[in-house]
């Protein structure tokens, strides 16, 4: 079904694959193919692309500058904060500000609603597009207005991936686009690229979920993927509608890649002619000659639905697997979880032969495109869901689409059915309504499962459980009264329907102030938006204590600053701070500001004893305790999957993090996170050399980043003095500054 190739690949003619190997040399020369491998690797889609957005002479050390920016109602407001407080005086390029997280108005009071009023005064001022709350979610409204074949985009969402429309698009921390708004660029090395060669024909009741859980199964847990372009070709993208494409290529975040991209064709191009820009397209194809740093090739005809089994995306089965052996899989689930303090009770939801689910969602940009709709509609037409404990709620992605489902019938048939058929709307995605209740299992088309993000509270004894399956598989569940089942099992007429997309819906409600900025707008700040406090810049000594210790084999932002009900104070940096691990370490924001405030009056006997025992390390200068920055630290062993909100790093910050330590770090938007706001990112090999609430004192740190050292020498303060050896990995130039300068709004105001 999915084939891991050991090496990396030539494509010859978008159609035969020669895996590079002893045998390479001698099969491409039987073609008459002479061209050199570094040659052949310009010849990807992605190769062009990013040279075409590169500003700069190397080619192995990109400058990215990007063609519009994207940002939602979580994020908008740091971003233009950070980048108001570093010179901005209008937006360069087109920035759409959507507003599909924080939409629901009643937690917090009128928070929500001043972010959404300060957006809006500021897309006026600097020139920007305001999306008005409920009209679409953020990666709706991008792929239906501003992807186009050959561009870049550059979101503060980690789902932003417009790939299937020609679009490579990013999903970073705010501070990335605040550099793109002061003019400058996304500095990073010439990323892989992988070939996803896709034949055959997804079968009856597959659906892009299906497709995107089987690729994620594979190729999550051993990082095939990780930080490289995934680039899509072969036959049986032809086979696949846009729609389908789309779903399958939101989902590629999942797999920890940096971007994505598919080649296009007339399919494509008619999408874009429906939505009045035809001229945003152009066909894009590799070379008749490309080599691919990796490959993979996937037979669409022998994906089976799926499910993913908390808590992630890459814990995948078939269907079938788990009505067949339900009990051993949830049984190993739960011993899994054992470790992480949760009681999931699985084992509840088998009986009455088959597995049975509570909830059913299908939301957001993954599972509310029209035709997953149209197909969950043909599914469950003229069943009931009865009056018991299951319910199912349908998120249309945008107006657009609910527009064309009320005109068709679709929504008169959900809400028959007795389905709720909501607004576009992220919610549930994130954990912000439809939380299912205690001991419940929701299944969801959409992205993510992992613990602390539906709404669940594992510290407070509240604990759901979510699994990801495709609409399809979902109705089919829901007919059955949540019993789960395949799509692919059940006896439906399928429509075929054709998507009218309206415009008109957009132009009468979208501020579009692109290239038009009115200076003299005043922006309205609400009670809760607050400035970013003023950061420290590095010392030239640095002493750490390690106050959060994670031994989780992945640590998901979601965890390092929970989801849901946090989200409305995230336009207040001190507010929000007070939540950082909050369900997974409930001392941490105390310890932390302890370590803060142990310079701050009357100098702590701790930390006097702690200095003298510095002075007494053999090699060590004398030291003061004045001459010493001290701050807090997180060890986890691969933290960082998932959201790429900053604020993940932003709220360490707040409360006087210095440093982070890691095996790994699960990806780069949360390292580039650490990195702007001046967290240094370091990588350990042996977790054992530290321990909890340890101190870690490094001499001339300042000095040793700025003389690039790849080994960076510290001392492990425990009752005997231990010498450890840590690394940043590798940084660019102004990323070492910005760690000197201590975040990124000190290195632009330098």
């Amino acid at each position: 079904m999915i084939e891991l190739y050991k090496t990396g690949a030539y494509l010859i003619e978008g159609r035969e694959i020669i895996a590079d190997d002893a045998d390479a040399p001698a099969k491409l020369a039987q073609r008459g193919i002479t061209t050199a491998k570094e040659k052949a690797k310009k010849g990807t889609i992605s190769a062009g692309i990013l040279s075409a957005h590169n500003t700069s002479a190397d080619e192995s050390n990109l400058a990215l500058k990007f063609d519009s920016l994207t940002s939602h109602d979580i994020t908008y407001v740091g971003i233009i904060q950070t980048a108001r407080a570093s010179g901005m005086e209008k937006f360069p390029i087109p920035y759409v500000l959507t507003n599909c997280h924080n939409s629901l108005c009643a937690v917090g009071g009128t928070i929500n609603q001043d972010d959404h009023v300060f957006a809006l005064c500021a897309a006026r001022k600097y020139g920007g597009i305001y999306v008005p709350p409920h009209m679409a979610v953020i990666h709706s409204f991008n792929r239906e207005m501003m992807a186009g074949c050959g561009k870049m985009i550059l979101g503060s969402d980690s789902h932003t991936r417009y790939g299937a429309l020609g679009t490579m698009a990013v999903g970073e921390g705010g501070g990335e686009l605040a550099k793109q708004l002061v003019g400058r660029t996304y500095d990073m090395p010439n990323p892989p690229v992988v070939g996803i060669y896709l034949e055959g024909e997804l079968a009856r009741g597959v659906g892009p979920q299906d497709a995107a859980l089987a690729i994620i199964g594979a190729v999550f847990k051993n990082g095939y993927v990780k930080n490289k372009v995934m680039e899509f070709t072969g036959p049986g993208i032809a086979k696949l509608p846009v729609d389908f494409r789309n779903g399958i290529d939101v989902m590629t975040t999942e797999t920890a890649c940096w971007s994505s991209i598919w080649k296009t064709d007339d399919q494509v191009k008619e999408y874009l002619k429906e939505r009045g820009r035809e001229g945003d397209y152009k066909e894009l194809n590799p070379a008749q000659t490309a080599y691919y740093d990796s490959f993979i090739k996937v037979d669409l005809s022998k994906i089976e639905p799926c499910i993913a089994l908390p808590f992630h995306p890459s814990n995948v089965y078939t269907i079938r697997e788990l009505q067949k052996n339900a009990k051993d899989i949830f049984n190993k689930i739960e011993e899994e979880n054992k470790n992480g303090g949760l009681n999931l009770n699985l084992g509840l939801k088998c009986h009455d032969g088959g597995v049975w689910a509570q909830q059913a969602i299908i939301a957001g940009c993954s599972g509310g495109i029209f035709s997953n709709i149209m197909a969950a509609a043909d599914i469950i037409k003229g069943a009931s869901l009865g009056s018991g404990n299951f319910t199912m709620s349908v998120y249309p992605e945008s107006q657009c689409v609910y527009l064309e489902l009320v005109k068709n019938g679709a929504v008169e048939t959900l809400m028959k059915a007795g389905v709720l058929v909501r607004e576009a709307f992220c919610g549930p995605c994130f954990g912000a309504g439809d939380t299912p209740a205690n001991n419940d299992l929701s299944i969801r088309h959409v992205t993510r499962n992992f613990p602390n993000r539906e709404g669940s509270k594992p510290n407070d004894g509240q604990i759901a459980s979510v699994a990801l399956m495709d609409a399809r598989s979902i109705a089919a569940s829901a007919v059955n009264g949540g019993k789960i089942t395949s799509a692919a099992d059940i006896d439906v007429s399928y429509g075929k329907y054709r998507f009218f997309f309206d415009r008109t819906i957009y132009d009468k409600r979208v501020y579009n102030g692109t290239g038009h900025p009115v200076t003299e707008t005043e922006l309205i700040f609400g009670p809760n938006i607050k400035d970013w406090p003023k950061m420290p810049a590095l010392s030239e000594n640095l002493l750490i204590k390690t106050v959060s210790f994670i031994t989780d084999s992945v640590t998901t932002t979601d965890e390092l600053i929970p989801s849901g009900e946090t989200s409305s104070y995230r336009s207040n940096p001190l507010k929000l701070a007070e939540f950082t691990l909050s369900r997974k370490d409930p001392d941490y924001v105390k310890k932390a500001k302890a370590v803060k405030e142990m310079k701050s009056g009357v100098t702590s006997e701790e930390l006097i004893k702690i200095v003298d025992k510095i002075n007494k390390i053999n090699g060590c200068q004398e030291i003061t305790i004045d001459s010493i920055g001290i701050g807090s630290a997180i060890y986890a062993r691969k933290p960082g999957d998932g959201s790429a909100r900053e604020q993940a790093a932003s709220c360490q910050r707040v409360l006087g993090a210095a440093a982070n330590f890691a095996l790994e770090y699960a990806t780069k938007r949360y390292r580039s996170n650490l990195i702007n706001w001046g967290i240094l990112p370091f990588l350990i090999t042996d977790e054992s050399e530290i321990s909890p609430d340890c101190y870690i004192f490094f001499p001339g740190i300042k000095q040793a980043i700025e003389q690039k050292r790849e080994k960076i020498t510290g001392f492990v303060l425990g009752e005997n003095v231990a010498e450890i050896n840590a690394s940043l990995g590798g940084l660019t130039d102004a990323e070492r500054q910005i760690l000197i300068d201590g975040c990124l709004i000190n290195y632009y105001s330098r």
